[in-house]
């Protein structure tokens, strides 16, 4: 049971990800590009902390 609505969840994005692309490309984009800088949000965050953790937690 769980597997089927896995699938079918997945199934809905991608359907979904498609309309958004089709009927709104700059808006599909605009998405993609927040996505991004998330994500690079995220990588610089982290990289802060290990810089932190190697310097011993000093402020």
């Amino acid at each position: 049971m769980a597997v089927n609505a896995k699938k079918i969840a997945v199934y809905v994005l991608v359907v979904f990800a498609l309309y958004v692309i089709i009927t709104d490309p700059a808006k599909a984009a605009d998405y993609v590009q927040i996505g991004f800088e998330g994500v690079s949000d995220a990588a610089k965050a982290i990289g802060d902390f290990m810089t932190w953790v190697a310097n011993g937690g000093k402020s």
